[in-house]
């Protein structure tokens, strides 16, 4: 396997990176996007391109592996954008062969901005019938067990990352072949998994059995795509075939075309709600929906709940933009970008003085004063987690001269942590986990603050009758606090779930 990882990006971190400006920092962030291809010339071209449609799943860290027939495995691991690491010449003739895998990633282990370059995926290994590489999407909540366990009986972990037991538990399995071993290794794993994995000639999807994380097929010519989203599809020309099933792997070789297996026992799946409220790019599809017009749906199933009377229906960028259509439409009060967002922020704009760090988000986000001064305006969020860049735009609001500010956010508050993949706070920096609705209204300093109902949420994605509390339809647990698995590792370091918190 030739390598060309290297170590600490070239860039600096900087207060200004999209990964640790406050205004990103105020949002929940998925922890990675995958992405794989079987069947095509220079597959690494097509996986570059599909992780750079993924970029907004992770953007702290990327990585490609693949296979040439005549020369063996190759990987690139690199920290920072897909843009600034796999667009030279240089790097791409380096990955060679007709397939190939990726990952792009932010961490949730160790601490946001604590990613090193032995955590990047895809991660490698050397089995007895041959190396494999595996690319994960999500978060395996037995993993400190599962690590206690192997080290003790002699395995040597080389990452902080969780995937990497999967390699450990592959590589004690005795299955006759690399899929075999796979399907033995996650039948031991709890948690939340998608995963592309691929060996010389096979390239194979996996979802756990609950399909809390997406991941969908395609084809492109004569080949075949597995991806997180199907935005990724489109940018490389691929037809979406379907979404790879809860509980189902599919393994794709060019003498055996597509098999599918479904190694685990059935369950009801439970495919995480926060993906159709903010994770995904609103140009992708899940479940047959378009991710646009759901958020769409939320808008109006908000203005349903939550009316007021107001002058202007304004999104907070980007999130905001589909639900504040929906809520304009459905209210009749009027739309308007009553706030800009400076898109070409980069990364080494200015020395990170205190006199510029204090401006904070004003640097990302501006207001239109001549819309805004004398509105009574609502402002239309994804989200509050906790508060602090809700507070700061309220105030450059207020000081553009509106005259009344009420929020309206597309989503149920969060209250409770995800372990499935999301890199979320710790519980009690949860704003809506230590206040109530009106407390926080207080906090933010706004004339009215309203979240959609759990019930008009479900609405919103095609759930007529709302939540069945008795048999949810999707993982709601940042809401809810119903855990479809039991986050095993966070309960033995002292987590209490609802039940016993209550």
């Amino acid at each position: 396997m030739s390598c060309t990882d290297q170590g600490p990006s070239r860039f600096p971190a900087h207060p200004f990176d999209a990964e640790s400006h406050d205004l990103d920092d105020d949002k929940l962030h998925e922890e990675c996007g995958v992405f794989g291809v079987v069947g095509v010339t220079d597959a690494a071209n097509f996986i570059a391109l599909g992780l750079h449609a993924l970029q907004h799943r992770g953007q702290e860290a990327g990585g490609i592996v693949t296979h040439d027939p005549e020369t063996g495995f190759h990987s690139a691991r690199r920290m920072g954008l897909v843009r600034d690491n796999f667009t030279s010449h240089e790097v791409m003739q380096t990955l060679p062969g007709p397939i190939g895998i990726g990952h792009v990633r932010y961490s949730t282990a160790g601490g946001k901005g604590q990613t090193a370059i032995r955590d990047v995926q895809p991660f490698f290994g050397e089995f007895a019938m041959g190396g494999a590489a595996i690319a994960h999407n999500g978060n395996i909540t037995n993993a400190v067990s599962l690590r206690r366990e192997l080290i003790e009986r002699g395995s040597i972990f080389q990452s902080s990352s969780d995937t990497e037991c999967i390699i450990h538990l592959m590589a004690r399995s005795m299955g006759r072949s690399i899929p075999d071993r796979m399907e033995e290794a996650l039948r031991k794993v709890d948690g939340a998994f998608s995963i592309v994995a691929m060996t010389r000639t096979k390239l194979i999807g996996c979802r756990d059995p609950l399909g809390v994380r997406p991941l969908v097929l395609g084809r492109v010519g004569d080949g075949w795509v597995l991806a997180s989203e199907t935005c990724a599809l489109d940018i490389i020309g691929a037809e979406l075939e379907r979404e790879v099933a809860p509980g189902e792997m599919v393994v794709i070789s060019a003498e055996k075309g597509l098999e599918s297996h479904f190694p685990f026992r059935s369950r009801k799946p439970r495919f995480c709600i926060f993906e159709h409220v903010y994770f995904s790019r609103p140009d992708s599809t899940l479940g047959g929906r378009s991710v646009y017009e759901t958020r769409e749906a939320i808008g109006r199933e908000l203005a349903k709940e939550a009316p007021v009377e107001a002058d202007l229906v304004c999104p907070v960028p980007d999130g905001g933009t589909p639900g504040a259509i929906g809520y304009s439409r459905e209210s009749g009060i009027p739309y308007a970008m009553g706030i800009i967002r400076n898109q070409y922020m980069g990364r080494t704009f200015i020395e990170p003085t205190e006199q510029i760090r204090n401006m904070g988000v004003r640097l990302k986000l501006n207001v239109n004063r001549a819309l805004i001064r004398g509105k009574r305006v609502v402002l239309v969020d994804d989200s509050v987690v906790r508060g602090t860049t809700s507070r700061k735009i309220k105030d450059m609001i207020l000081d553009a001269g509106a005259a009344e500010v009420h929020f309206r956010i597309a989503s149920p508050p969060t209250a409770w942590p995800c372990f499935y993949g999301v890199d979320t706070p710790q519980r009690e920096k949860l704003l809506a986990a230590t206040m109530t609705e009106e407390e926080m209204r207080k906090l933010l300093g706004v004339d009215s603050l309203r979240f959609i109902s759990i019930d008009g949420l479900y609405r919103a994605v095609g759930e007529a009758g709302g939540r069945d509390p008795a048999q949810p339809q999707y993982c709601d647990a940042c809401f809810t606090g119903d855990y479809p698995v039991v986050p095993a590792d966070m309960i033995d370091k002292g987590f209490r779930m609802k039940a016993a918190a209550e």
